[in-house]
């Protein structure tokens, strides 16, 4: 019984850990995309900027990050134990989309644009592939 406790207490650390880093690193793309937009564009209110992450194409790219935070969101709400399937499906779902490529589909394009001219991008992309490491050692 302590064991299955223990494993949980884990999980949930796990996915609380998870969630922040890609938060943080949600945070700095969706800052860089809405400086790309005011340049163009000019300053808009928070408001403004919801909407536009909401049904902007220029922001859609976001939105499956955003889907993987809602993931672990859920798994952190359920009532039921986590399957170690599941966070091992995750985790895959993240290295995968975490992958900059400057020739691969939206997200890795521009996810490799942000990477290659913003250091705390990087760093924030290095926590998150440290913890998603860590993981595959448990």
């Amino acid at each position: 019984m302590l064991n299955s406790l223990q494993q949980r207490i884990n999980q949930h650390q796990l996915l609380r850990d998870l969630q922040l880093k890609l938060l943080r690193l949600h945070k700095l793309l969706l800052d860089i995309e809405r400086a790309n937009y005011e340049q163009v564009r000019g300053q808009v209110t928070r408001g403004k900027l919801l909407q536009l992450v909401i049904h902007d194409e220029q922001f859609a790219w976001l939105h499956r990050l955003s889907e993987m935070i809602v993931q672990v969101d859920e798994l952190l709400q359920s009532d039921e134990p986590v399957l170690l399937e599941t966070i091992a499906a995750l985790v895959t779902d993240i290295r995968i989309l975490l992958t900059p490529d400057e020739v691969g589909n939206d997200f890795a394009m521009k996810y490799d644009a942000a990477f290659q001219r913003n250091p705390d991008v990087v760093l924030a992309h290095a926590d998150v592939v440290t913890l998603l490491a860590s993981v595959a050692q448990r």
